[in-house]
């Protein structure tokens, strides 16, 4: 005798759903500009709110300095870096920037002329 199973959609497991930024809490980030008078800070909570993700960030060094903020925005490097970064490596990034943000006006500028 053959043993045939038919699966239906009542013995199938849906997929559950990618979690967006899972390794959120607990990172660490720079601000480019300081916020409340400091530039480190951490993921201490998330909340997902429809299709929006939100991370609670707390200063590294004034615990009464806390917000909330779109996790997304932590992806434009133009505000955050990942990671504890020095003043220097700040500047650093700063002048790289501006390096080739004239390099590429130049470039576009040569193209014109």
């Amino acid at each position: 005798m053959i043993n045939i199973s038919i699966k239906t959609s009542e013995n199938i497991m849906p997929k559950p759903k990618k979690q967006k930024f899972p390794y959120l809490l607990g990172s660490k980030w720079t601000a480019q500009q300081k916020v409340d008078g400091w530039r480190h800070f951490e993921v201490i909570n998330r909340k997902n709110q429809g299709k929006w993700v939100y991370a609670e960030m707390i200063s590294s060094c004034d615990p009464n300095v806390k917000f909330w903020i779109n996790a997304k925005i932590l992806q434009d490097r133009e505000f955050w870096e990942p990671g504890w970064q020095t003043l220097h490596d700040i500047q650093a990034n700063i002048e790289t920037q501006k390096y080739f943000a004239d390099e590429e006006f130049a470039g576009y500028r040569s193209q014109k002329e």
